[in-house]
């Protein structure tokens, strides 16, 4: 399913051409102004032109705005997840090896991020950015900075398990630099905790990145979005259910997807749960 909805992200305009459609072109005549533009037809206008329909108000297609949404859901969530994966990582491979202040001041910093409200912080920072800075580059930045300090400490406290190891102790005593015994000893040893992690933490930046677009703090339109199209279709439930199931439809199983994918890596990769 992860490599599914990876592959129609990345083959939206291909998707979009082989039904004639686009996510920009607005077809008001398929909509009837006496239901207060809602799409004409069954399911929402669905037809062989419109194969999830077409949107209220602007007549747009459904399915364009679906496959290139995931584009955007992918490009920020798995942005967002990285730069959290990347910075908490650094941080934790510091703090667990040199100790002592460094340590704790990184430990404080970790605690004064985590006393952050997020999402209210979050919309903050989004609505107060300067025009000119672009809102992708914008999401990525403030999701990475509040999901960073969860995998600085995951990282952290699998370093302090390490440090005192023999093989440490053994690359120090040849005169292994502190770069080369995070980046040579235990960067590998850490790796399938940082994997397990980076696949749980990347649905829940997806996830983070459609409630921004719910509360109109996201991505702008016209640009497709899963989370603005959830939001804008909830006043058309009772009238056009079909405009609220095709997106929050790829969003729930993205989501649970990318929640199954990390258990089962956890499970593959942890020898303590080695099957009978």
């Amino acid at each position: 399913m992860v490599v599914l909805f990876f592959l129609i992200a990345i083959g939206a305009p291909l998707l979009a051409a082989i039904e004639g459609q686009d996510p920009y072109t607005y077809h008001v005549d398929l909509l009837d102004p006496v239901q207060a533009n809602a799409p004409r037809g069954a399911f929402g206008g669905v037809s062989l032109q419109h194969w999830f329909g077409v949107e209220p108000l602007t007549g747009r297609d459904m399915f364009a705005i679906v496959v290139y949404g995931a584009r955007t859901s992918f490009l920020i969530g798995v942005a967002a997840a990285a730069t959290s994966v990347l910075i908490g990582t650094a941080a934790g491979l510091v703090a667990g090896l040199s100790g002592g202040f460094v340590d704790t001041l990184i430990g404080r910093i970790m605690d004064v991020v985590f006393s952050f409200p997020a999402l209210i912080f979050m919309i903050a920072l989004t609505v107060i950015a300067p025009d000119w800075l672009p809102k992708p580059v914008l999401l990525i930045a403030v999701m990475g900075f509040f999901g960073w300090p969860t995998v600085g400490r995951v990282v952290r406290a699998q370093v302090l398990s390490l440090v005192r190891r023999e093989f440490i102790d053994a690359a120090r005593t040849l005169g292994a630099q502190p770069l080369r015994i995070m980046a040579r000893e235990l960067l590998p040893n850490v790796a399938t905790p940082i994997i397990v992690y980076t696949t749980i933490l990347i649905p829940s930046m997806i996830g983070t990145e459609a409630a921004l677009s719910y509360l109109s703090v996201g991505i702008p339109p016209p640009t497709p979005d899963w989370g603005r199209s959830i939001s804008d279709a909830v006043q058309w439930v009772q009238t056009d259910p079909m405009f609220l199931i095709f997106p929050g439809g790829a969003l729930f199983l993205v989501v649970l997807a990318f929640n199954i994918l990390g258990d089962g890596i956890r499970d593959a990769l942890d020898p303590r749960l080695g099957r009978l």
